[in-house]
C-alpha cells in the first residue's frame, strides 16, 4: 500500500509538472528576459539622452558664440543631426528655434518660419508649442502677414504665456492701424502681470497709444 502511495504521489508531481511546471518556467524566463530588456531600454535612453545633451551643447556653442559670428551652415549641421538622430525630443525641437533663430538673423524669413511650423506641427510639449507660435507669429508679421500671424495668437493661453501673447498681438494689431484692439491687447497683458511685475516696454506701448489719440 505505502509504495502504490508514493507511486501515485510521484505520478501526481509529474502530472503536476507537465500542467503547471513549464508554463511556471517559461513565465520566469520571460519575466527574466522583460528586466533585462527593461534594464536594456534604460541604459538605451541614458545613452540617447546624454548624446542628444553633449550635440545641443554644441549647437548652444555655434548659436551663440563668445566671438566671431554665427555660422548658420553649421547650426544647420548639427540641427540636423539632432532631429535625424534624436527625432521627437526637446532637444531636436529646441535645436529647431535655434536653426529658426540664426536665420531670421540672416533674413531668411521663410526658412524660419519653415522651421517654427515644423515644430508647431507636432510640439514635444505645451511649453514649445507657445515658444514656436509667438516665434513663428513674430516672423510672420515681419513678412507682412499680419493677419495670418494674429490668427496664430487667437484662443486662451496658459497663464504663464498670457502676458507676452497679449502684447505681442497689440504689437501687431499697432501695426495694422487698429488702436483700439491693441490697447485691450496691452491692457489684458498688463493685467495677466503681478502686480509687482515691471511692465517697462509695454506700459510706454500703451502711453505710446495714448499720445496718439490726444
Amino acid at each position: 500500500m505505502s509504495m502504490q502511495t508514493e507511486e501515485e504521489q510521484i505520478a501526481q508531481i509529474k502530472d503536476w509538472w507537465q500542467r503547471n511546471g513549464k508554463p511556471l518556467l517559461t513565465g520566469g524566463v520571460l519575466a527574466l528576459a522583460v528586466v533585462i530588456g527593461w534594464q536594456g531600454w534604460q541604459n538605451y535612453q541614458a545613452g540617447q539622452a546624454q548624446g542628444a545633451s553633449a550635440l545641443y551643447q554644441q549647437l548652444l556653442e555655434s548659436s551663440l558664440p563668445q566671438t566671431g559670428e554665427v555660422d548658420p551652415a553649421k547650426v544647420s549641421e548639427l540641427a540636423e543631426k539632432l532631429k535625424s538622430e534624436y527625432a521627437g525630443t526637446h532637444y531636436a525641437q529646441y535645436g529647431s528655434l535655434f536653426v529658426a533663430k540664426v536665420a531670421v538673423e540672416a533674413g531668411k524669413l521663410d526658412d524660419a518660419a519653415a522651421e517654427l511650423k515644423a515644430v508647431l506641427d507636432k510640439p514635444v510639449d505645451a511649453n514649445l508649442a507657445e515658444l514656436a507660435r509667438q516665434r513663428l507669429a513674430r516672423v510672420l508679421a515681419a513678412q507682412g502677414k499680419l493677419e495670418e500671424g494674429l490668427k496664430l495668437l487667437e484662443g486662451d493661453a496658459d497663464q504663464v504665456y498670457l502676458a507676452s501673447r497679449e502684447e505681442l498681438k497689440g504689437d501687431l494689431l499697432v501695426q495694422l492701424g487698429k488702436a483700439d484692439e491693441a490697447r485691450a491687447a496691452y491692457e489684458k497683458a498688463k493685467a495677466a502681470l503681478a502686480e509687482d511685475a515691471a511692465v517697462g516696454g509695454l506700459q510706454m506701448k500703451l502711453d505710446d497709444l495714448a499720445k496718439g489719440e490726444a
